[in-house]
């Protein structure tokens, strides 16, 4: 070969290119055709002078704030040229991940597998199963990602890892994402810019956009991220440790994570709060009492959080908003956080923290709580 010669190597491939289109067609129509979530109101006495909102991410097609995020990464993936038409999908997730991924990989007609902790709730299961999708667990949640990485190579596919690209493959500009969405659907209310904005994190994805979306866009909202229980996230946080790290699995699916994700932007989150579990069932239950509306216990940890906060602000004579987010349905964990039994295995007492809330909600004042 002389030293003039051009080296070229064109691997352009016109069926893959049109499958490529139709895919990716495929899942921009399914965001064309939803309505966007609700916003409700959890109801506060009006003298308070402050709002509390609920954004309904479990009306999603399947069921929970995933379903924004399983899109993206799809698209994501899918435009990256890393899903590949008859390749598997392997994702390592506590389950709501794996139902909405479940639903768009039959979407667009690829295999798909979740890799998950043995303590999955068994709705969780057969919402990923209903959808044609596998399930492949592990009894130490810590080797989730390893065995999820292992599957996808063994089997020539993808691994999605929400838990590095949550933060990424959301525009967080705009384009609909959950926190303009916020924004748009409070501007006719009486305080339309939120003080806060509660965010619990299972990869980070959520905070993450909402407030890169609150400085983007030179807003004064302050963003809180409530952890569970055994979880490193606050740890980490507070500390500055990125390599801090836990022993066990959370006990509140879908939240808290044993090490500090790629896509927990630390430098984006003004303010946490470790939350007791007890805390977060007592929440989902008065939740249910008060609204009428059954959700998961990631929702309860951050209605917990939220209802802190409003405490703290008629304690300074504040007025304003605060919006939390209901993750997803509680009919998930009909076994879990609304089984008496459970709450007795688990020896968790939620009357003190349930206490806790009817108080606060007569008076507006938020006792002592009790001890962990």
């Amino acid at each position: 070969m002389g030293a003039a010669d051009t080296l070229d190597v064109d691997r352009s491939d016109a069926a893959y290119r049109t499958w490529l289109k139709e895919a990716v067609r495929r899942v921009k129509a399914d965001a064309n055709r939803s309505a966007d979530t609700h916003l409700l109101r959890f109801p506060l006495p009006s003298e308070w002078g402050i709002d509390l909102y609920l954004k309904d991410e479990s009306t999603h097609p399947t069921g929970s704030l995933k379903h924004r995020l399983a899109r993206s990464l799809f698209l994501y993936g899918l435009c990256n040229g890393w899903i590949r038409p008859g390749r598997p999908v392997i994702e390592a997730s506590s389950g709501s991940t794996a139902v909405s991924e479940a639903y768009f990989a039959k979407l667009i007609g690829v295999p798909f597998i979740a890799v998950m902790p043995r303590t999955t709730s068994a709705e969780k299961c057969r919402l990923i199963e209903f959808h044609g999708a596998g399930c492949h667990f592990v009894d130490d949640p810590r080797t989730m990602y390893e065995e999820a990485a292992r599957l996808a190579a063994a089997r020539g596919g993808h691994y999605m890892d929400q838990f590095t690209y949550a933060e990424r493959a959301t525009d967080w500009r705009g384009n609909n994402n959950i926190a303009e969405s916020i924004y748009e659907q409070l501007r006719l209310e009486r305080h339309p810019e939120p003080a806060w904005i509660v965010a619990t994190a299972g990869t980070g994805g959520t905070s993450a956009t909402i407030a890169r979306y609150a400085h983007y866009m030179q807003y004064d909202t302050r963003v809180c991220v409530p952890d569970p229980e055994n979880s490193c996230f606050f740890d980490g946080w507070t500390r500055g440790d990125p390599g801090a790290a836990g022993e066990r699995g959370s006990r509140i699916e879908g939240i808290g994570r044993p090490r500090m994700e790629p896509s927990f932007i630390t430098g984006a989150v003004d303010r946490m709060m470790k939350v007791p579990d007890a805390a977060s069932v007592a929440a989902v239950r008065v939740l249910e009492r008060v609204v009428g509306r059954r959700a998961g216990g990631s929702t309860g940890t951050g209605l917990w959080s939220a209802l802190r906060i409003v405490a703290e602000m008629i304690a300074r004579g504040e007025q304003g908003s605060v919006v939390t987010l209901i993750c997803d349905a509680g009919d998930r964990y009909l076994d879990k956080y609304y089984s008496d039994s459970w709450l007795a295995e688990q020896g968790l007492d939620i009357a003190p923290y349930t206490a806790t809330l009817d108080h606060f909600l007569r008076h507006g004042s938020w006792p002592r709580e009790p001890d962990a």
